[in-house]
């Protein structure tokens, strides 16, 4: 198993497991390089994402646990980060990413404060079950509810929508924001969820064409931000590493 304390993700793809220390944590991380599904290996945009929200996300000022929820979790790497943090989390994916890494990790690293389930961003929202605990969206596939209450499944309203490494493909983009529009609008409450989104700039046109697409505005967080996230964090990586990498965030108030 390898320590991937200071090495950016592109350097570990082949290996099959990862020890991956955070803040009191260490969290044990399987993935896989399958050629399936980009999910199932950890990305950059996580590890500085995981970062930036340890050190720079402000726990909002609530009585109970704050709820977020993950789209395109992937090996889980944030979701748990955000646990370790105080939150409870529904991280979501396909059934691929949840069947072959997602669920795995969440279940050898926590002990029920994240919840995985398949969320496909294809459905229309007003077909998603919140009472189902394998997956948001129907399927063909089996459910097994037994032992389950619906009062246990986490669901809206989230106070934080995170995603990141999904916007790598022109025909994902209306999906996911689709999908986001209808997340905070099932969230309506006294505040709007906060939406925070990272992805890797390797096509500026693909990555402006969809930000042009968000519900809201989105605002870049400055790349000082992130850097200094990373110094904190005591992570040693020349720029080259992790550069391209960019956080945009905005308040969905949709």
């Amino acid at each position: 198993m390898q320590h991937a304390q200071t090495l950016p993700a592109h350097q570990t793809k082949h290996l099959p497991s990862l020890e991956y220390p955070f803040l009191d944590h260490t969290f044990h991380i399987a993935q896989s390089d399958d050629g399936r599904s980009n999910g199932t290996a950890l990305w950059l945009g996580a590890q500085i994402l995981s970062h930036y929200l340890a050190y720079q996300l402000k726990l909002p000022s609530l009585q109970s646990r704050p709820r977020a929820v993950e789209l395109g979790s992937g090996v889980g790497l944030t979701a748990l980060v955000l646990s370790a943090l105080g939150y409870d989390v529904l991280a979501t994916d396909t059934p691929h990413v949840c069947n072959s890494v997602l669920r795995h990790n969440i279940a050898v690293n926590t002990a029920g404060a994240v919840q995985v389930r398949e969320l496909d961003w294809t459905v229309d929202s007003d077909r998603w079950s919140w009472n189902d605990p394998i997956r948001i969206t129907p399927t063909d596939g089996p459910s097994d509810t037994r032992g389950t209450s619906a009062h246990d499944l986490l669901a809206p309203p989230f106070d934080l929508i995170i995603s990141s490494d999904t916007l790598y493909d022109a025909s994902l983009i209306q999906p996911f924001f689709r999908t986001v529009r209808a997340l905070a609008a099932s969230s309506r409450g006294t505040k709007p969820p906060l939406f925070l989104l990272a992805l890797e700039r390797r096509d500026p046109q693909l990555i402006d064409a969809a930000l042009a697409c968000a519900p809201v505005p989105l605002t870049q967080v400055p790349i000082k931000k992130i850097r200094k996230a990373l110094e904190r964090a005591q992570i040693q990586w020349d720029t080259s590493d992790w550069e391209g990498v960019e956080i945009w965030k905005g308040s969905l108030d949709v």
